[in-house]
């Protein structure tokens, strides 16, 4: 079910910015030009078919169904009208303008947050210089393309990758509905469960949907101008404190959003108690403004796009293939119009040909489609996996040359049971259409994907995992850099429980100790101010009474002021006692923050996945569980090449 929804969402989306980019404002529920191409795409991913833009074209003329809803096809959506739907999409397909949006990099989540050799790295994408339009489209697919990545990750509490998009407004409205805007509140629903985060930014928190600043976690408020931006943004802090379980206090989040001035900021996590106001520094920014065409082809071309790597093959490099399975043109054979005549014991097969306005010849080979079982404890792998084998006949057709084998993942999905209309066919060896030489074929198959077909296995120890079938050394690396990851942020979590009580305890007497000094040298100077008073008025009354002599009560007034200067050394010893006791405080404070961060620092270094030794494993399928799901003749397409060869185009 949650499949199906998120698939739902998908469709919806990148429907909704397809129109938008051809300027159709179409409604999910009420639009029927947005109703079929949801149905096309739903058909088509279903079945697990990619669909491009030609392809969306002519299935719009032609859908592959008869009804939508309970309507019939012509009577909710017409012919002509879809034809006119169909011409505005090859107008778009026909553009200058668009023919930028079918080059260059794919829009690869994984291959955009980490390089191929699994190191993460920072990817920024501008799209000021397109039409409103045109950013629309884009982000809808950027966020949906995130969406998709997010599903494919597994639950986790540690960060893994962030995603920040600088002026949010536009595509997150409290009213409208554009494109970008359900894959957005996906994301911030549900984003931090996968760890993944993300950070918005805008200057118009009016203009933005109030569902989605509830589900914010954390804030950080600068000046507003406006009372509506100020009332919006309590409101959101007012809900998100609600979704987190935690208490607010509008008043006092008022009067300090209010009060906030230049460079100084609110931030408030709705997880922590109390709010924090910090200042930045000042920093120098020349405000260069949006980059100019020219400046972006000149950054592209000081960084290149790096070629992809040949990735991690998930079984042993197939030997050099014959010349009737060769990928290069080759020279064509003699053809007929006629398909040659197999007895039925022998099964047939067509690979589905890649489009092409050429006419194709069907070229015969064996194909031999395999159920491997593939297990090894030490990699923890037991893994049933399906490939193929395409393997050249011998010139009289009674064996099958498998040492030229191709190996192929499962091709039984993009295989026909007939040919494609006015298909020509080479010529089949007489040998081939012998039954009792197809009972060889099966042995042959067998040994062969047991000597050559493997799995390389990445085994990490020290984390106890293994790499998965398929699985290039970059993304078992992602995963390992992960999985360290979580185990740091578990260490880093008892470290800090372990260290959070002795730095309280020590803070406390820090705050005990400065308080002493204080007081110390509070009663100190009361006690200089007693003395210097009680020594003037022993002076004073010895120079006015000096008429009749000095008496008892100057006699005692100087031996009191004589005693408080004596306690004014007293006073001065404690103020001293007391700042020492503060340093010894402050030092042991400071010693123990070093330790502690020492204690990270080395912890970060010890938790590195360029640290992690990897083995790799060589795993063969074991030999009893080779199960043969097809043998028999399959016929491959090929076309004309310019040279006058011919070159292989079957959708493998």
């Amino acid at each position: 079910a949650q499949d199906s929804a998120a698939l739902r969402d998908r469709i919806i989306s990148a429907v909704s910015g397809l129109l938008g980019l051809l300027g159709i404002a179409a409604d999910p529920l009420q639009s029927p030009e947005h109703i079929l191409l949801s149905n096309i795409l739903d058909h088509a991913w279903r079945n697990a078919r990619d669909i491009d833009l030609p392809q969306l074209i002519a299935e719009v003329q032609k859908p592959p169904f008869n009804k939508i809803g309970v309507f019939d096809l012509d009577s909710f959506y017409p012919a002509k009208y879809r034809m006119r739907l169909a011409m505005t999409l090859n107008n778009l397909l026909a553009s200058p303008g668009f023919s930028a949006w079918l080059e260059g990099e794919p829009l690869d989540i994984q291959r955009l947050l980490y390089t191929p050799e699994g190191k993460p790295r920072v990817s920024v994408l501008y799209i000021a210089h397109l039409s409103d339009a045109e950013r629309m489209f884009f982000v809808t697919i950027l966020l949906n393309e995130m969406l998709a990545w997010m599903r494919a990750q597994s639950g986790t509490g540690s960060l893994r990758a962030l995603l920040y998009m600088d002026e949010i407004f536009g595509y997150f409205p409290p009213s409208a509905n554009p494109p970008s805007k359900l894959p957005m509140l996906t994301l911030l629903k549900q984003a931090r469960a996968f760890g993944l985060g993300v950070a918005l930014s805008t200057q118009n928190p009016v203009d933005l949907d109030y569902k989605g600043l509830s589900n914010c976690g954390t804030w950080f408020i600068g000046r507003l101008q406006t009372e509506r931006d100020k009332m919006r943004v309590i409101e959101g802090l007012e809900g998100a404190a609600a979704t987190a379980g935690g208490g607010f206090n509008r008043a006092q989040a008022e009067q300090i959003i209010s009060g906030l001035g230049n460079r100084v900021f609110l931030m408030r996590n709705v997880h922590d108690a109390d709010s924090v106001i910090f200042q930045t520094r000042w920093a120098m920014s020349y405000m260069r403004g949006p980059l100019t065409l020219p400046q972006i082809r000149n950054l592209t071309e000081r960084s290149p796009v790096a070629p992809e790597p040949a990735a991690q093959a998930p079984a042993a490099p197939a030997r050099a293939p014959a010349a009737s399975a060769a990928p290069a043109p080759v020279p064509a054979p003699p053809a007929s119009a006629a398909r040659p005549a197999l007895p039925p014991d022998i099964a047939e097969c067509f690979l589905r040909a890649e489009p092409a306005q050429v006419a194709i010849r069907y070229r015969p080979c064996v194909i031999a489609a395999l159920k491997l079982h593939f297990v090894d404890a030490t990699s923890r792998l037991d893994a049933w996996i399906h490939r193929s084998l395409l393997a050249p006949l011998s010139d009289d057709g009674r064996s099958v040359l498998w040492e030229e084998a191709e190996e192929h993942g499962d091709l039984r999905p993009k295989m026909d049971t007939a040919p494609a209309p006015g298909a020509a066919f080479s010529e089949l060896p007489a040998g081939a259409a012998n039954p009792k030489n197809a009972a060889e074929w099966r042995k042959g198959a067998s040994a062969r994907a047991h000597q050559g077909i493997t799995l390389e296995i990445l085994n990490c120890a020290e984390l106890k995992m293994a790499s998965v079938p398929g699985e290039s050394e970059g993304d078992f690396r992602v995963r390992m850099t992960q999985a360290l990851r979580e185990r740091r942020d578990v260490e880093a979590g008892k470290l800090k429980a372990k260290y959070e009580p002795k730095l309280r305890t020590l803070e406390d007497q820090l705050r005990r100790a400065e308080d002493r000094v204080e007081r110390e040298k509070s009663q100190s100077g009361q006690q200089k101010l007693s003395a210097f008073i009680s020594l003037g008025a022993t002076v004073l009354g010895a120079v006015l009474g000096r008429g009749r002599g000095v008496g008892v009560g100057t006699v005692g007034r100087a031996a009191t002021a004589v005693k408080s200067a004596g306690r004014i050394g007293k006073e001065r010893a404690d103020v001293q006692r007391a700042s020492e006791n503060k340093e010894v405080v402050q030092q042991r404070l400071a010693d123990m923050n070093a330790q502690f961060e020492k204690e990270m620092a080395d912890l970060r270094t010890d938790i590195n996945p360029d640290h992690a030794d990897l083995v790799r494993t060589v795993v063969r399928p074991r030999k009893s569980d080779i199960t043969p799901t097809l043998i028999g003749i399959c016929w491959i397409p090929w076309r004309a090449a310019a040279d006058g060869s011919e070159e292989k185009v079957f959708l493998g």
